[in-house]
Formats: C-alpha cells, sequence, structure tokens
C-alpha cells in the first residue's frame, strides 16, 4: 500500500514549538513565565 506523504505534519510540529517554549523558561522564574506567556499569547491573539 502506497501511502501519501504529508505536507503539515501537527505532531511535529507542536512538538517543536513545547521545546522551544520549554527552553525558553528553563530558569526563570514564576513572574517571568507569566510575562512570558502573557507576551506571546498576545501575538498568537493578534493573528
Amino acid at each position: 500500500m502506497k501511502t501519501k506523504e504529508k505536507e503539515f505534519d501537527t505532531v511535529k510540529t507542536f512538538r517543536e514549538i513545547k521545546e522551544k517554549i520549554s527552553m525558553d523558561l528553563i530558569g526563570k522564574s514564576a513572574q517571568q513565565i507569566k510575562d512570558y506567556l502573557r507576551a506571546n499569547s498576545l501575538k498568537l491573539q493578534a493573528n
């Protein structure tokens, strides 16, 4: 059976996003994490 190549892999993309966020938040305080999430969620809402 021949399978079609995926144009967009949701699982892979989501994993990459989670890893980036995790790396960005290493060593941050609770307040810094809140600020990071607030700033980045505004970017997502603007689109």
